[in-house]
């Protein structure tokens, strides 16, 4: 017979809504609105078109950047919970950044056609601003993660 438990098996997380202010929620919204907005934009129609012929990487990168749109859709009404994609967009921003243009500009000899690229990425920056970094320590470093057993 199958009972139901009162008490959970996990102690609640500790951070909480109450912590992120609201005009910080109302940022991340915006973010979210504006990422979504911008690859609806420029993403989508491509993927949307019927019979579109793309290279393996090309046709990779635009069907992950729309469903990194849909997701951040999903961020206007759950800012808290959808911040996990916010932080793999900074992560592998930043990562590209360091690895590939950022060498190329020591050493002087940066390709003009990576700029573009360049552009578009070091839009991270808002994000970056937009992300409550304490609510991420508090959640995904202090707060004690799910039992494994």
């Amino acid at each position: 017979m199958l009972t139901l438990n009162p008490t959970p098996a996990v102690a609640p997380a500790q951070s909480s809504t109450a912590e992120v202010s609201l005009l910080r929620l109302y940022v991340l919204r915006a973010m979210y609105l504006f990422i979504t907005a911008g690859l609806g934009a420029v993403v989508w129609p491509s993927v949307l078109q019927a019979g579109q012929h793309w290279e393996l990487m090309e046709g990779t990168v635009s069907c992950m950047l729309a469903a990194f749109s849909l997701l951040c859709l999903l961020g206007l009404r759950y800012p808290l919970q959808m911040l996990p994609v916010l932080l793999w967009e900074v992560l592998w921003k930043t990562l590209w950044l360091a690895r590939v243009p950022l060498p190329q500009w020591l050493a002087g000899r940066v390709d003009p056609t990576l700029m573009a690229s360049v552009f578009a990425c070091s839009m991270v920056l808002l994000v970056y601003l937009a992300v409550p970094w304490g609510y991420v320590f508090n959640t995904f470093v202090r707060t004690p993660g799910a039992r494994w057993r």
